[in-house]
């Protein structure tokens, strides 16, 4: 039985989902806090993000999914098995427009709110700051600039920042989801299998959303033109019609390439031409 804990909040449908593409399904009731898996090899429990490095660490869990950010803020001594690249954010210190930074640093006690105790502490005794940090539990971007002269948050574009009067002054890291593993986990050969088997199942989720599959008929005159021109993983895969002088091509392409590929193919004379989502891809 492999312990699994999976982050409350906004990043729980997005790791629901890759789990449920892996063959994974949560089934849970409204508040309760324990899904059942459909594989009978895992149990699952959701957590906040900010308190699954510490439980993967003491090794209650075996394995979960969390924010690098929230690793790097409590410490935890715990395997990182795959950066997601969920939920982009950076860690920034930000100042009301205008405000001269470096004479902020420089103000015997300036005040910084954060969520983020324990790497803004970092940064600001890095800048050799005289400061009172006060610890913020969410909404930290309306501390200032009444009740703080600085503040350390989390931020995907700015734009919460910017419409509270704030600027980035700095950037402290950048996170995303990744999934981490207790150390004793990773020693265990029965939960070391099934671990390593998770992680095929995420890689060829996670590739299988980067590609297409496209599918297509061509003349014998046109098939060089078309193998020639399109990118595949090995070779793409070429099949005589029956009863026919065309072949039919198929092969998986880049998702970001089907906007140029498909009209260049059909200039070449490709018809029929089918794209499909893939659900795995497994080297």
């Amino acid at each position: 039985m492999l312990e699994l804990l999976l982050p409350k909040g906004r990043i729980f449908s997005r790791v629901e989902t890759l789990l449920s593409d892996c063959g994974l399904h949560l089934s849970r009731p409204d508040r309760v806090y324990r899904p059942v898996v459909s594989d009978s090899r895992f149990r699952a429990k959701i957590m906040k993000a900010q308190n699954i490095p510490a439980l993967i660490e003491l090794g209650s869990h075996d394995v979960g999914f969390t924010g690098y950010d929230w690793v790097q803020e409590t410490g935890a001594d715990v395997v990182e098995l795959l950066d997601l690249g969920f939920d982009p954010v950076q860690i920034v210190a930000a100042a009301p427009e205008g405000q001269d930074v470096e004479a902020l640093l420089a103000t015997p006690g300036v005040r910084v709110a954060t969520e983020y105790e324990a790497l803004t502490r970092r940064w600001l005794d890095a800048k050799g700051a005289n400061y009172h940090l006060i610890r913020s539990w969410g909404a930290t971007e309306v501390f200032a600039p009444e009740d703080a002269d600085l503040i350390v948050d989390n931020t995907a574009t700015g734009t919460t920042l910017r419409e509270n009067g704030l600027e980035i002054v700095d950037t402290l890291l950048r996170s995303t989801t990744r999934l981490y593993a207790h150390k004793g986990a990773m020693d265990h050969p029965e939960k070391r299998q099934v671990i390593d088997e998770l992680l095929l199942l995420m890689h060829a989720v996670i590739d299988a959303r980067k590609r297409v599959l496209l599918e297509m008929n061509i003349d014998a005159a046109g098939l060089e033109k078309v193998i020639a021109m399109l990118p595949a993983m090995k070779s793409p895969t070429v099949a005589r019609l029956y009863n026919s002088d065309d072949y039919a091509v198929k092969v998986a392409v880049p998702r970001p390439d089907v906007a140029r590929l498909v009209p260049e193919l059909k200039r070449l004379g490709a018809t029929d031409i089918l794209e499909m989502d893939i659900r795995k891809v497994i080297p």
